[in-house]
């Protein structure tokens, strides 16, 4: 008998802790989901581009102000598309992506940081075959009941280094600098749906 209050009080601590640390699993949603970059071209101008095929998930907790717990996403690099067709053949040779060898590029998140409101994914970011640390800033939207789920929207945004993942082609132009930037600047704007 005596043992039975604090077993009960254990419980209930135990029952408290879960639920605070409940999150939720969401699957992201590729027809309402952009996965964008852009490079300077030039010096003189920003090219835009996308990945059309890729899967991801994030896990949120809605206990926290819907803060992002983890993440992951694989993107099938053979799907770059930046509206000019021999562009995106080039982008796909050994020159840059070499999808033959390397088609696809993962994210998998590591820890979250927060600062002035602002909350930080962390996680192994891995293309052509070099695997670095990426910190992208992270802004959620939601919940919301819509199209027959729970639906949340994730912004991401951060950008990378291309030639420390290998990828270094370019050429100097006549009047000086490069024809490609070095710095990458990744936009995600994700539509994500709460597994069932």
């Amino acid at each position: 008998m005596k043992l039975v209050k604090p077993f009960a009080g254990a419980l209930g601590i135990a029952l408290a802790a879960s639920t605070s640390f409940a999150a939720d699993t969401y699957k992201v949603d590729p027809a309402h989901t952009t996965v964008g970059f852009a490079i300077n071209h030039l010096v003189i101008n920003t090219v835009h581009g996308r990945f059309k095929d890729f899967t991801g998930t994030v896990v949120i907790d809605p206990g926290k102000s819907n803060a992002v717990v983890e993440a992951n996403a694989t993107i099938r690099v053979t799907s770059i598309d930046t509206g000019v067709a021999q562009r995106d053949t080039h982008l796909r040779s050994a020159d840059f992506f070499n999808v033959e060898k390397f088609p696809t590029i993962t994210f998998v998140s590591k820890r979250v940081e927060s600062a002035g409101g602002e909350q930080k994914l962390i996680g192994d970011f891995t293309m052509h075959g070099v695997t670095k640390e990426l910190a992208l800033s992270v802004k959620v939207k939601g919940p919301i009941k819509a199209m027959g789920g729970q639906r949340v929207g994730i912004d991401a945004t951060g950008s990378l280094d291309r030639k420390d993942y290998g990828i270094s082609w370019n050429k100097t132009l006549d009047a000086g600098g490069l024809m490609l930037g070095e710095e990458v600047q990744i936009e995600i704007n994700a539509e994500a749906v709460k597994a069932q």
